[in-house]
């Protein structure tokens, strides 16, 4: 797994000796929060699957080991302090929640909400998140040879002239007959983009929120 143990010996565990972990799939769902111990995150780390510590019963526990709803873990990250953790899986199985046998998720209980559910925008969000990290990444550990660095290196001005002779390009393909040309030069422009909002130091949380604000708005 690409397993820090540096980094797993820096979590800061409660007076029980516990720290909490919200499990979340690849497409940004939230599927439950659990507790962990010491033990149960080794294993987790040492098997690549999911284990949790049950308070109530005072064991450690694998997901799915009876039921089949596994959970393969893709990523586990903490948070500023340290004391809590977001862990990333593929979700095997009917879902998360063993209790009714049918929700994917054990967050099912609505208490309220203050408009439609935005979850058909999760996928799209997470691949834009992933290249988002991945160039923040790149400007934090500079590779030779990288275009990202490039661009950079060489300042605003070159990621703006970048970005312009894209959208130029997506203009000039959008009047083009056929859809792979079009997709192609859309995809760029996109990667520009967010180029610039990586060196602009505007996160992509920032533009959900004034896009899920604009979809509130009459008219739109």
């Amino acid at each position: 797994m690409g397993i820090d143990w540096g980094d797993e010996a820096m979590i800061k565990y409660d007076a029980n000796g516990l720290v909490p972990a919200v499990i979340q799939d690849t497409q940004g769902r939230v599927l439950m929060m659990a507790y962990m111990n010491e033990e149960a995150l080794n294993k987790t780390l040492q098997t690549g699957e999911t284990w949790f510590y049950s308070r109530k019963r005072r064991i450690v526990w694998k997901k799915g080991a009876e039921t089949g709803n596994v959970q393969k873990v893709r990523r586990i990250t903490a948070d500023c302090d340290r004391d809590s953790l977001l862990i990333v899986v593929d979700q095997h199985g009917h879902g998360a929640c063993d209790d009714d046998g049918e929700s994917y998720s054990c967050f099912h209980n609505l208490i309220m909400s203050d408009g439609p559910d935005q979850s058909d925008l999760r996928p799209q969000r997470e691949a834009l998140s992933w290249l988002y990290a991945n160039i923040e990444d790149r400007r934090r550990s500079p590779k030779v040879g990288s275009y990202t660095n490039y661009l950079m290196e060489n300042g605003l001005d070159k990621i703006l002239k970048a970005f312009g002779e894209e959208a130029a390009e997506v203009i000039i393909a959008g009047k083009n007959d056929g859809d792979e040309e079009l997709v192609y030069e859309a995809s760029d422009l996109l990667y520009h983009l967010l180029v610039l909002l990586v060196y602009r130091k505007i996160s992509l949380e920032t533009i959900w929120h004034e896009l899920l604000g604009r979809s509130s708005l009459s008219g739109n």
